[in-house]
């Protein structure tokens, strides 16, 4: 499904655009990606909208096939880039899955907003981005998940989800698509 629509009280979820994250190797350039999540920042925070910031700190418990990361992060870790230029009305969510929502209190706080709708964006599509879109379906969210502004470090991840996986959890386009529909609204 194309992107049709933005509801009156969307927010913008950004995930895991932090500085011990950005230097990954991406099978897109970051330096874009970060781009065009500036410039949907710029977009929301313009209109009053709010946005979410989402950082890693940690590891999902129990038991992988696959050897895990370290459960410790060095200092500034969890720090976000400079060029989101992270503002006090930001809402910040450090979460210790893929998900932003577990055990973080996001659902409830964008509930209190009003927020009905969530435009995300960022890394890595097949696992911070992909699985707070599922999250955020879940919790009857409307899903809108902005392409060119995510990128991931295995490309079939990144390509599965995006043909496979966002069509079924709501609605795709790019990031300036967004901003057009922002900017129709506020016309």
């Amino acid at each position: 499904m194309a992107l049709t629509t933005l509801a009156p009280n969307t927010t913008l979820v950004i995930v895991d655009l932090q500085k011990a994250i950005v230097g990954s190797p991406f099978i897109h350039p970051i330096d874009g990606i970060v781009d065009r999540a500036r410039a949907l920042l710029d977009a929301f925070r313009e209109r009053g909208l709010p946005v979410v910031l989402v950082n890693v700190a940690g590891i999902a418990p129990g038991r992988t096939e696959r050897p895990r990361h370290s459960r410790s992060f060095p200092a500034g870790w969890t720090d976000f880039i400079p060029e989101l230029n992270q503002q006090p009305s930001d809402i910040v969510v450090t979460k210790r899955t893929w998900g932003a929502f577990t055990n973080t209190g996001l659902e409830n706080q964008l509930k209190t907003l009003g927020v009905t709708q969530i435009v995300i964006t960022a890394v890595a599509t097949g696992t911070g981005v992909e699985a707070t879109a599922r999250q955020a379906y879940e919790h009857g969210f409307n899903v809108t998940l902005a392409l060119d502004a995510m990128t991931d470090a295995r490309s079939e991840a990144h390509d599965y989800s995006i043909k496979n996986v966002f069509p079924e959890l709501g609605e795709t386009g790019t990031a300036q698509d967004v901003i057009d529909l922002l900017s129709k609204r506020s016309a």
